[in-house]
C-alpha cells in the first residue's frame, strides 16, 4: 500500500525546455525533487544566449520553473551539479549563479565537460518544505 508520498512522479512544465530524449524534466519522490540537467535554452523562443552569465541565468530560470511546478523554489535547493564547457568561465558563471541563491548556498559539484556547444548545464536536488 502506498502513502502517496513515496511514489515517483514526473514533473512537466512548458516554462522550461522540453526533454530532447527519454527523460523527465524533473522527478518528485516524497519531499525530494530532482531536476534533469538544464541548459540556457529559452523555452519560449528556443534561443540560447551567447555569454556564460546569460546562459547561467536562463538555465537557473529553467530549473526554477521545474521546481515551481513541483511546489518548491530555489530556496529549497540543497545540491547542484554544474558542468562548464570551460573552467575559464568559472568566475562569470559563479557571479550569475550567486544571484539565484541565498545563503546558506546549496552544496555544489562543478566539473569541466564537453557540452556540444552550450556553455553550462546544471541539475538540482531540492527538498520541499512542509
Amino acid at each position: 500500500m502506498s502513502d502517496g508520498k513515496s511514489e515517483k512522479k514526473a514533473i512537466r512544465t512548458g516554462e522550461a525546455p522540453q526533454p530532447a530524449g527519454s527523460y523527465s524534466q524533473g522527478i518528485a519522490f516524497g519531499d525530494m525533487i530532482f531536476t534533469a540537467g538544464q541548459v540556457g535554452k529559452n523555452p519560449a523562443t528556443g534561443a540560447f544566449p551567447t555569454t556564460i552569465g546569460e546562459q547561467t541565468d536562463q538555465t537557473l530560470r529553467n530549473i526554477a520553473a521545474i521546481l515551481r511546478e513541483a511546489g518548491a523554489s530555489m530556496d529549497d535547493v540543497v545540491k547542484t551539479t554544474v558542468h562548464l564547457a570551460s573552467f575559464d568561465d568559472f568566475d562569470a558563471f559563479d557571479a550569475a549563479y550567486r544571484k539565484h541563491f541565498r545563503e546558506p548556498y546549496p552544496v555544489r559539484t562543478t566539473v569541466e565537460s564537453g557540452l556540444g556547444g552550450v556553455l553550462v548545464e546544471i541539475d538540482a536536488m531540492a527538498i520541499r518544505k512542509r
